[in-house]
């Protein structure tokens, strides 16, 4: 009966009183407004860990390392972490997530949607900032076990808590307009896309680059950011179709993409002795993801030096790949 009336308690203050965000004001540190609502009820996979400041994948999720996260509905979280489970308690402040993995007691959510939770942290004994980058998973992919006796959550999305008063008179009336529009074809939700290129070539020369990245998100954004130590930072953006994102993204899948390993390195003396000499290799990182897939894949050495050598083997379906993101980044088109 106890955990009847928390659901009852939760379902009548999802109705009746006010999200629990805050607004922003113009000196507001937040990244924006979260609703809570985002959060309650989720279920996340991690998938890998970055250093935004050098954009630098420092940790990624492999066969051998599991951390599932569960944010339940009366404001205690579940997490799982390679076979073993643990239980606390959460809330929110404003963009603000308080909850305990490891030693980090506090996050900011830096982006969540249905498909990705992104949750930023620093820390006191390091330089930077961290995020932990997240995928939804479905009930029947996580690890976590409902109780037999609890009840099935009722999930109530309103915007404006005052609508739902309106909604209970004109309930008639939303049926039989119900009737009508179920008659129609239902929209399909579309597949998550998110394509990111880092990286690559040599650092020297007289203008050595500091920053090459290129994220082409789910809505079709392009942007590209290129920083180098004489002209500073030179963003780039433009619109891909989304036609032209789901094409580009099916041809990635049929390459294999998925299928890949998840490093090329030096497999020889000559590799090996390149890594040490100047000037300085950097490595191409090319994360993609689909759905609930995502993959990150490193390839220490990527493009050619003065002496034209191919210096780490890896699959040409991959040059493939990144030759069509570069494509899309210079080619003249309408941003």
């Amino acid at each position: 009966m106890k955990l009847f009336f928390r659901l009852l308690g939760y379902l009548l203050l999802s109705l009746y009183l006010l999200p629990s965000g805050i607004a922003q004001t113009a000196d507001s540190k937040a990244y924006f407004d979260v609703d809570e609502r985002k959060i309650v009820e989720t279920k996340w996979k991690y998938t890998y860990a970055l250093h935004l400041e050098s954009n630098t994948i420092i940790h990624q999720a492999e066969d051998t390392y599991e951390y599932f996260l569960y944010f339940r509905y009366n404001y205690t979280y579940e997490q799982y972490l390679n076979g073993k489970f643990s239980r606390g308690t959460w809330r929110m402040k404003e963009d603000n997530l308080f909850y305990r993995f490891k030693h980090i007691k506090q996050f900011r959510i830096a982006a969540v949607n249905k498909q990705v939770l992104i949750l930023e942290f620093t820390q006191d004994n390091s330089r930077g900032t961290y995020q932990y980058h997240f995928v939804s998973v479905p009930a029947e992919e996580a690890p976590f076990v409902k109780p037999a006796n609890e009840l099935p959550l009722v999930k109530v999305e309103i915007d404006n808590p005052q609508e739902a008063k309106k909604r209970w008179w004109s309930f008639a009336k939303r049926k039989k307009k119900k009737r009508k529009t179920s008659l129609k074809t239902p929209k399909t939700s579309l597949t998550y896309i998110s394509i990111e290129l880092t990286g690559g070539g040599f650092y020297g020369g007289i203008n050595p680059v500091t920053k090459d990245y290129v994220h082409i998100k789910n809505d079709g954004r392009l942007i590209r950011e290129l920083q180098n130590e004489q002209d500073g930072l030179l963003v780039t953006k433009k619109t891909i179709s989304r036609t032209e994102l789901e094409k580009f993204a099916q041809s990635i899948i049929d390459k294999g993409f998925f299928e890949m390993k998840r490093m090329y390195d030096c497999e020889s003396f000559i590799c090996g002795k390149r890594l040490q000499q100047k000037p300085r290799p950097i490595p191409l990182r090319i994360a993609v993801a689909y759905g609930d897939r995502r993959k990150v894949i490193t390839i220490n050495i990527f493009g050619q030096d003065n002496r034209k050598v191919r210096y780490v083997d890896y699959p040409e379906e991959l040059d493939q790949i990144i030759a069509g993101i570069q494509n899309m980044v210079h080619r003249l088109d309408p941003s």
